[in-house]
């Protein structure tokens, strides 16, 4: 399980062998008093990924790491996206997310100089543009800060038409539906987050994201070609009224 870590130790981010027993529920019904809350900015594709890489891990990641005290985020995720969920090229290129312990502590930390520093240093490297928001985890925190594991399949839900229709279905079936398959899919761990804006206050792009964790990529494979899995995607449809995209990953330590 990848436990939740300061970027001023990036190098140590990594995944351990031993998975959760028990998927994470959401508990958007009955959320806690102060779920951990988040910045996350979602790469487009670059013109030139190795440009990209290069100035990311040689000078945008250390400078995230020297920002962490001002900025007060207790731990980071780094993601690379491999292909959509069908196989196909994958629809955006990288997901970092700096988690907080709550809101406030969120908003304190993105008014200051810090954060904008780091800010400004995207337009730097980040050629095909991104999507930057903040949001909130609606599965249990302690699940988060337990860790996770190494590979994941996410769903990044568009805007439904009906808001209040989406997260009817999604609690009392959708939900159930993934945890009653996962003995089968044999995922470690889910994250349900739900976003709250886009960083420049304007609405959210995204309305939520879901991720199951592996523990390996052949895992990821074997779990996301069950029945059970093919039923929860099939369910999507169900909710999802405003669209989604499908995507597998891996979380990233080094170019």
């Amino acid at each position: 399980m990848r436990r939740l870590i300061a970027l001023s130790s990036l190098a140590l981010l990594a995944a351990c062998a031993k998975p959760d027993a028990k998927p994470a529920q959401d508990t958007t019904a009955q959320a806690p008093a102060a779920p951990m809350a988040f910045v996350t900015v979602i790469y487009n594709t670059p013109k030139d990924a190795g440009a990209f890489e290069k100035y990311y891990w040689d000078n945008h990641i250390p400078l995230v790491g020297t920002k962490q005290a001002e900025v007060g985020f207790v731990g980071a995720e780094l993601t690379k996206f491999d292909a959509t969920l069908d196989g196909k090229a994958p629809t955006y290129y990288r997901q970092a997310v700096l988690w907080f312990n709550n809101m406030a502590d969120l908003q304190k930390g993105v008014a200051t100089p810090g954060f904008k520093a780091i800010g400004d240093d995207l337009a730097k490297f980040a050629t095909g543009g991104l999507i930057g928001m903040i949001g909130e985890q609606t599965s249990d925190p302690a699940a988060l800060l337990s860790g996770d594991t190494v590979n994941f399949v996410t769903v990044l839900y568009n805007q439904p038409k009906d808001a209040a229709a989406f997260e009817s279905y999604y609690s009392a079936t959708h939900i159930p539906l993934v945890v009653k398959g996962a003995a089968e899919i044999a995922f470690s761990r889910a994250e349900l987050t739900k976003f709250s804006s886009n960083l420049d206050r304007s609405p959210a792009t995204f309305y939520r994201q879901a991720k199951l964790y592996f523990p390996t990529q052949a895992a990821l494979k074997t779990g996301t070609a069950t029945a059970a899995f093919g039923a929860v995607g099939g369910d999507l449809a169900n909710f999802a009224t405003g669209g989604l995209v499908a995507l597998v990953g891996h979380l990233t330590s080094t170019r």
